[in-house]
């Protein structure tokens, strides 16, 4: 029976060849359709049934045929589903596979280069994305990871690392040149040169309780020189906070530690000088004048011992009535002249004083005060000037002799009439007795103020500078022997400036020098006088002597012009040399004008002499103002 004809069997064969001939165009599921073939056959069959015989003959051929070409065709297929699958979904996979291993492994992972779609694709994308950053994030750790290498091989200072034995379990390349050590060696005898571990070990308190810990040590290099050095330790932890491993950092201070050596030679050198200069010297306080150290000199000079002393006003070593006074100069001054101490008994002594201001080690302002005990040499200085007072004096006796000549003369004279008019007992006018009475009165307190100024004059002073008016005392000066020019005819001309300041000295020894002065002008007219007479000169001698005063910014300056002989040049820079004079023997000692160099020297002036045009000599005294009238 047929039962489909011969078209129906071609248009099934056809749908049969075009259900097989479909595309793979992804790598998906495929469901081959087997009953299509299956179909085609029975079409076949019952197509060839109604045939001829000679079409059923080959039919055997035809079935080997069909079987043939299915069997190609599923080995075709096949094939072509494998390569499909290997390509698209097995090499990804193993692309995968290895780049997920490189990062498990740490290893730079290769660029995939997987362009497909789906979620393989998809998939790859993220992998490779993720091993791009991951590639990024390891060159960074790689970079920091050298980075902290360097700095651990060039960090200026021995780094060691060590463990629980203190054996070394690494060290930097600063240590490795300084000790030369061994990967395993004791950290003590690598460079320290010992055989068991120190007493005080940092590394081991590091272990005990984790934490940071400070030593200093001394070991030996590799060349056998000592070095020393500041050591600190720090714990290695591993994850879960427990010390694995602790490293010793240490610092080089062998050059600081023979400074300090130095330092410390230098300040027992400087102390043993300090403590056997001669003279007492103080360390004040700038601010207070504290004393906060002294000298083992302080002692023998003052009596007062170092503990005693310490912590004292400096101020309190002077005497009282001048404490204030001397508070701005010790401030202000390097140096003092002249002053009065107070030892611990009480003893008043004389001291020149040294300032200087400096810092203590700890940056305090300090001043370093020097004493130098003058007590002998004011003694010899004031009897020297004291014999010069006596010198003077002799020299002036002749004048005073008849400066108290005048005054008595009159008291005589007036005593006479007195008496003869009692004698022949006439009366007295009231106005005469009361003229001779007043005469009588006024000469006996003029031979009084003689004797009292030649009394104060010959007395043994201390120097005691004080504002004085030097008008005042150049007048004073001449009232001792004024008759004395008179008598020789000298004329004394006077040049005073009355709006002088007052200056600084000793009333006392300025007058001295004034009177010293006058006696040199009055020698120097009288030599030219005498001169002149032995080499016949009829010219007669110009005999006067002019005593003027004038301020000169900060000092007073007194001059006295004579018309004497004047002075050579080789007499003049032995002028003011003790002993040194020009006079005949017992005419002069040769103490005036060097004493009146000190006396002046020690005011803070200065004498000079030159000689005049029209002869003679100037001889120019100048006092410094007194620093209230300045201010």
């Amino acid at each position: 029976m047929q039962l489909f004809s011969e078209e129906k069997g071609l248009s099934m064969m056809k749908y049969f060849h075009d259900s097989l001939s479909f595309k793979v165009l992804r790598p998906v599921c495929i469901v081959i359709p087997i009953y299509l073939a299956i179909f085609g056959f029975f079409i076949l069959v019952s197509d060839l049934t109604g045939t001829d015989m000679n079409q059923v003959q080959n039919l055997p051929i035809l079935l080997n045929l069909i079987l043939t070409g299915t069997t190609f065709l599923f080995v075709v297929i096949f094939f072509v589903f494998h390569l499909m699958i290997k390509r698209h979904i097995q090499n990804p996979i193993k692309k995968l596979i290895m780049m997920t291993e490189d990062i498990a492994s740490g290893k730079v992972p290769s660029p995939l280069n997987i362009r497909q779609a789906g979620e393989i694709g998809l998939l790859a994308g993220m992998i490779d994305r993720m091993g791009r950053q991951i590639t990024d994030k390891q060159g960074e750790m790689n970079q920091k990871e050298e980075g902290y290498q360097q700095l651990f091989e060039l960090v200026p200072c021995m780094i060691s690392v060590q463990n629980r034995d203190f054996k070394l379990i690494g060290y930097n390349q600063e240590f490795s040149d300084r000790f030369d050590p061994s990967i395993g060696d004791y950290c003590y005898s690598a460079y320290k040169g010992r055989t068991e571990k120190c007493l005080r070990c940092p590394v081991e308190k590091t272990f005990e309780d984790g934490l940071h810990h400070y030593s200093e040590e001394t070991g030996i290099n590799k060349d056998g020189t000592r070095t020393h050095w500041i050591v600190k330790t720090a714990p290695m932890k591993d994850e879960h906070g427990k010390v694995i491993g602790a490293m010793e950092m240490s610092l080089d201070i062998t050059h600081k530690k023979h400074l300090e050596e130095q330092l410390l030679s230098s300040e027992k050198k400087y102390h043993a000088i300090f403590n056997n200069i001669p003279n007492p010297v103080f360390v004040l306080d700038e601010d207070t004048l504290e004393i906060i150290d002294c000298n083992e000199s302080v002692e023998l000079v003052y009596g007062f011992i170092k503990k005693d002393i310490v912590s004292m006003p400096f101020i309190s070593l002077f005497n009282t009535d001048r404490r204030e006074e001397y508070i701005p100069k010790i401030r202000n001054h390097a140096f003092i002249d002249r002053a009065q101490h107070i030892t611990k008994k009480g003893t008043p002594i004389f001291v020149n004083i040294r300032i200087s201001p400096s810092e203590s080690s700890d940056d305090r302002k300090i001043l370093l005060v020097t004493t130098s005990d003058i007590t002998k040499s004011i003694e010899s200085e004031t009897q020297l000037i004291q014999t010069g007072k006596m010198a003077t004096l002799g020299q002036m006796a002749t004048g005073i002799a008849h400066e108290l000549n005048q005054p008595l003369s009159v008291i005589k004279t007036a005593s006479s009439y007195l008496k003869r008019k009692a004698r022949k007992k006439e009366i007295i006018d009231d106005e005469i007795l009361v003229t001779m009475a007043e005469e009588i009165d006024s000469h006996v307190d003029r031979a009084s103020k003689i004797i009292n100024h030649l009394r104060v004059f010959g007395r043994k002073t201390v120097f005691r500078p004080e504002e004085i008016s030097v008008n005042e005392i150049l007048v004073k000066s001449f009232e001792m022997f004024s008759q004395q020019l008179l008598l020789r005819g000298i004329d004394v001309i006077w040049d005073l400036d009355g709006s002088l300041p007052r200056v600084l000295g000793d009333p006392d020894r300025i007058e001295q020098v004034f009177i010293n002065l006058l006696l040199n002008a009055r020698d120097a007219i009288h030599e030219r006088e005498m001169r002149d007479q032995e080499n016949h000169i009829s010219e007669p001698v110009l005999k006067t002597i002019t005593i003027a005063t004038s301020r000169e910014t900060d000092r007073v300056a007194v001059r006295f012009f004579d018309t004497g002989t004047g002075i050579s040049d080789s007499v003049k820079q032995k002028l003011f040399d003790p002993f040194f004079t020009t006079k005949q023997a017992g005419e002069g000692t040769g103490l005036g004008l060097s004493i009146s160099y000190s006396i002046i020297k020690e005011c803070g002036g200065e004498i000079m002499v030159e000689n005049n045009l029209d002869g003679g000599a100037t001889f120019i005294v100048r006092l410094p103002v007194s620093e209230e009238v300045l201010s």
